[in-house]
């Protein structure tokens, strides 16, 4: 893996678990509503917009933590709901900011933008496997053969490792 990949990587490791927090309400009530609980809505407003992306203008993460433009324009569209639920809460709260009248967008936005982000990812990861190792890498459990699928009894297919008798 080339060390622009790696950063991203990096950065994604952090930003994807943020959207999908902003997605789960039962998460949001769950988690940023206990306060013995490390995670809030503070937590999350400083992955989107500080630590490793700026949901105000996500343009500059092009490459580095969003892959697409898709993502981009879905990050811009959540720091706009988030910054309108924001101006909801005027304590700041996460209480406030559950209750506010721009919350339930937030979540649509980032339910879309997470779904994008996974199946993004994952795409990532296949060719990432589909490559194969290079030299220097450790190989991993996804680099070892597929099973392959033989007749039973009874003449439907079933998959069963390398090891499995036949």
């Amino acid at each position: 893996m080339n060390e622009d990949k790696r950063r991203t990587a990096n950065f994604r490791v952090h930003l994807v678990p943020a959207v999908l927090a902003l997605a789960n309400p039962p998460w949001q009530r769950d988690v940023w509503l206990d306060p013995s609980a490390f995670e809030n809505l503070d937590h999350i407003f400083h992955t989107l917009f500080d630590d490793f992306c700026d949901a105000d203008a996500p343009e500059s993460y092009l490459g580095t933590s969003l892959r697409t433009e898709e993502e981009v324009a879905l990050m811009r569209q959540l720091g706009a709901a988030l910054n309108a639920a924001t101006a909801d809460a005027p304590h700041d709260t996460d209480e406030e900011h559950l209750a506010a009248r721009a919350w339930p967008e937030v979540v649509t936005i980032a339910g879309r933008l997470a779904q994008v982000m996974v199946a993004n990812d994952l795409k990532e990861l296949v060719e990432l496997h589909e490559s194969g190792p290079s030299s220097g890498q450790v190989s991993s459990p996804m680099s070892e053969p597929t099973p392959r699928a033989h007749q039973n009894e009874r003449g439907t297919e079933r998959t069963h490792g390398e090891g499995d008798p036949a």
